[in-house]
């Protein structure tokens, strides 16, 4: 039994470490599907500034399989790694030149506020609070909202179930608000959502909540622990790329950029190389708000 237990785990950890690396062949730091531009920009402009520099510092999370995930290199890989080296090459900067900076839910606008990053690259969702501390270009992708719970619980297939029952989300993010106001959750918070799964396999809680497309790489992870409560989502989760409040020039560059993807088909590639080995649907880039 111990035999079997051991080889078990050995099999996961191989399974996990097989997603990481084919996620790092796109997304670790040496290819990305835009080729680097030789470019030039309107003097005073962030796009010259950062130009100029050869560098970028981009903040993306590394703990939320296929958008932001520390690779086994050490660096972050995933659907919003795409999107950051992407607009970098079209700054004229190399991958090897983007400096990826951890955010977490609940320093994305302070990181942006003290200049600490000139992005913000992480499974962001652009709502009105947020937009009156920093900008946002895009929506980019559109996800859901949705509960990871354990592979044998059947108890839980709506977020109207977890009324008055303890659930884990990330302190500061748009789903530990709506599971607790419209839902009547008793929220327990973590720094981040990996650090929610010990709490729901130990069953301290009894589900996780976040964005549908977060959750389903947890489950790609570990399918004989956890399990998405339902295919569907309950609420609208626009993600979109953080920068300074007022550089309204920079976040109509990157608009464009985001469009220029679409059309060329990067963005299509860079979902199948990343996200799409698991979420098989191929999206579209949602209506820019060009507010």
């Amino acid at each position: 039994m111990k035999a079997f237990i051991t080889r078990r785990k050995s099999l996961l950890v191989a399974a996990s470490a097989a997603l990481a690396l084919s996620l790092s062949a796109c997304g670790g730091g040496g290819t990305t599907t835009t080729p680097v531009a030789s470019a030039s920009f309107e003097a005073g402009t962030t796009m010259e500034k950062l130009n100029k520099a050869q560098k970028i510092t981009i903040g993306t999370k590394f703990d939320q399989p296929l958008f932001g995930q520390k690779g086994l290199d050490g660096k972050p890989v995933g659907f919003d790694v795409e999107m950051g080296k992407a607009i970098a090459a079209k700054l004229g900067i190399a991958p090897d030149k983007i400096e990826w900076v951890e955010t977490v839910s609940q320093n994305r606008e302070s990181f942006i506020e003290q200049g600490r990053v000139d992005l913000v690259i992480a499974t962001y969702t652009i709502n009105d609070a947020r937009k009156e501390k920093v900008a946002f270009a895009g929506p980019y992708y559109e996800a859901g909202q949705a509960l990871l719970v354990n592979k044998d619980d059947n108890s839980i297939t709506k977020p109207e179930d977890v009324k008055g029952k303890k659930v884990c989300s990330v302190t500061g993010s748009t789903p530990a608000k709506t599971i607790a106001e419209k839902y009547g959750a008793e929220v327990v918070p973590a720094a981040t959502y990996t650090a929610c799964l010990e709490p729901l396999r130990n069953k301290q809680v009894v589900a996780v909540t976040t964005d549908n497309v977060i959750l389903a790489g947890y489950v790609d992870k570990e399918p004989d622990a956890f399990k998405l409560a339902s295919d569907e989502t309950f609420t609208k989760e626009p993600y979109g790329i953080g920068l300074k409040k007022d550089d309204t020039v920079f976040r109509n560059w990157i608009n464009d950029q985001l469009e220029a993807f679409q059309k060329d088909g990067d963005y299509k590639k860079a979902w199948e190389a990343t996200a799409g080995k698991v979420i098989k649907t191929t999206p579209e880039l949602p209506a820019i708000n060009r507010y």
